[in-house]
């Protein structure tokens, strides 16, 4: 086996487990188009102010198609034993969660494509005038919530709690980009939210900034892995 067949094995179990594709590909996929499609037709925002909800969007698909898929899957998989038998194949550690973390990343970056063109023919809202910078934000905050969810795993005592303990992570991401409309918030709350990796991801996307976000996903990265180092656990505790 190898890293590829890993990339597989997480894509094939993801697309069969039809509870996960709702809540990591439906709803997302769902709320990322029709909000702005329902704002554009319904009310009287421009172009302008449709694409501004569109951007935030993004955040919530980074939060459930990257983060909460990534939390369930391996949560659920560690609990049925499934990482700790791949552990005794001649597959190292790295492979066994880079497979996965590419896997989810694959369908993040399809997702927010599709919904980009979607939102072009059916509300109006322009194509990233900077496509590489878009495709680059996207792959490269999808990559960082996967390495963080892998490493939140740790402190979910088992795989029946892991959408719980996920949404926290998706009300915070969804309020921190704007994706639930404008929410008056303390400074001191709003500076924090704007540490996210989400709120980093929607600066690039949104604004065309690159090198404040670029470090911000930088320093989560280096979080993610000494996390995973640190405290991941490939089995469940024991009673």
């Amino acid at each position: 086996m190898s890293l590829a067949a890993t990339y597989r094995l997480g894509t094939r179990l993801f697309w069969k487990d039809r509870g996960m594709l709702f809540g990591s590909v439906v709803t997302p996929v769902g709320l990322a188009i029709g909000l702005p499609v329902l704002m554009r037709n319904v009310t009287s925002a421009g172009a302008a102010d449709v694409a501004h909800l569109f951007h935030g969007m993004i955040a919530i698909v980074l939060a459930t198609t990257t983060f909460m898929t990534m939390v369930v899957a391996l949560t659920m998989r560690r609990d049925q034993l499934v990482l700790k038998r791949l552990r005794t194949t001649e597959l190292t550690d790295g492979q066994i969660l880079g497979g996965q973390i590419a896997s989810v990343v694959t369908q993040t970056v399809v997702i927010v494509a599709l919904s980009a063109v979607a939102v072009r023919v059916l509300a109006g809202v322009p194509l990233p005038g900077e496509p590489l910078l878009f495709a680059a934000a996207v792959v490269a905050g999808s990559a960082v919530m996967a390495l963080l969810a892998a490493a939140y795993t740790a402190a979910i005592p088992r795989a029946e709690l892991s959408a719980a303990f996920a949404m926290p992570v998706f009300l915070l991401a969804g309020v921190g980009a704007g994706a639930m409309g404008p929410i008056p918030l303390p400074s001191l709350v709003q500076t924090a939210l704007d540490l996210l990796p989400t709120a980093a991801v929607v600066a690039a996307v949104r604004h065309g900034e690159v090198l404040a976000p670029a470090l911000n996903l930088a320093a989560w990265t280096v979080i993610g892995v000494v996390s995973l180092r640190l405290w991941f656990r490939w089995e469940p505790r024991r009673s």
